[in-house]
């Protein structure tokens, strides 16, 4: 059944992967936070995207697709000279690494309230738009909740110092990260993921989930002092692409479920959250990103796939 919980707007890039592999060439609609806020519509979740995009056959597609998927495209997230992409190459393990095509504005909004705002990626840290994320992220702090997955591009953001101060700024206004020891590897030159969640957690986040691909998950609630290893679900891999949205979308998606994203209230409650509260939202973003490595493609599934897959 559907969530009667808050909507979620999510703000950042709409593109075209275009997926490089043993197979050929294909192309679908992606984007880190498109893929996130399709995912929460297919589990039922009312969803917006605020994105840039271009007057082209690219852009159509996208808008299509979102249509299709129930999500609302929020208005000014037409305003881009062409639409942007993204181009994945697929080793013989179907893991992918990326190369870029990808132009980033953000149209003016007023501050959302009573709502959930996600957000991330190349969004929060590509300009002129991430200082404009930020900006809306500090506007909408006061009555709606945050979720943020840095999802990092080492391709097109430079090096690590170059980027840290954001993410850490991001992260201090959030009540939800997610990130990928990928990531934390990247960012802290290999510390231990432990370490960093621990870190992160003295900025102000309420959960921090720490992705590990076939080994799992980690989670830190910095204010129960908790901590948990989460095991993977066993996966068929045919390609990553989109696993970690799913993730994501399957995280938000408990987490609203349980009445712990929305506005004032909610953030109080996930505050005060503990491990069994926490984790049957990571229960379901690990079974979310499973469904999607089996599967070509950022594919997300509905609530009824993963009936199916249990």
């Amino acid at each position: 059944m559907a969530s009667q919980a808050a909507r979620t707007l999510v703000v950042g890039e709409a593109l075209i992967d275009i997926v490089l592999g043993p197979a050929g060439r294909e192309e679908h609609v992606g984007g880190s936070p498109a893929n996130v806020a399709i995912g929460l519509s297919r589990l039922g979740h009312p969803a917006e995207l605020l994105t840039h995009l271009g007057p082209d056959e690219r852009g159509r597609r996208i808008q299509d697709h979102l249509a299709a998927t129930g999500v609302r495209l929020s208005p000014g997230s037409e305003a881009a000279d062409r639409t942007p992409t993204a181009t994945a190459h697929l080793d013989e393990a179907g893991v992918a690494t990326y190369d870029f095509d990808l132009p980033w504005d953000l149209p003016p909004i007023d501050p959302p309230g009573g709502v959930h705002l996600h957000t991330g990626s190349i969004a929060a840290t590509l300009e002129p738009g991430a200082s404009q994320v930020l900006e809306l992220v500090q506007r909408s702090r006061a009555d709606a909740t945050i979720s943020y997955d840095p999802n990092l591009r080492p391709s097109i953001m430079g090096e690590p110092h170059d980027v840290r101060a954001r993410v850490e700024e991001l992260i201090g206004w959030s009540d939800v990260v997610k990130t990928s020891d990928e990531d934390l590897a990247w960012l802290y030159a290999g510390a231990p993921v432990f370490e960093v969640a621990r870190l992160w957690g003295q900025l102000g986040p309420s959960v921090i989930v720490i992705t590990r691909g076939p080994d799992g998950a980690l989670v830190h609630l910095p204010a129960a002092g908790e901590e948990a290893a989460v095991q993977a679900v066993p996966a068929r891999v045919v390609d990553t692409v989109g696993a970690g949205d799913s993730f994501m979308a399957g995280l938000l998606s408990g987490l609203l479920d349980a009445g712990l994203l929305g506005g004032r209230e909610a953030r109080e409650a996930l505050r005060t959250a503990g491990l069994d509260d926490i984790l049957p939202a990571v229960a379901r973003a690990s079974a979310c990103a499973y469904w999607t490595i089996e599967r070509a493609g950022a594919a997300a599934p509905t609530r009824s796939d993963l009936s199916v897959s249990d």
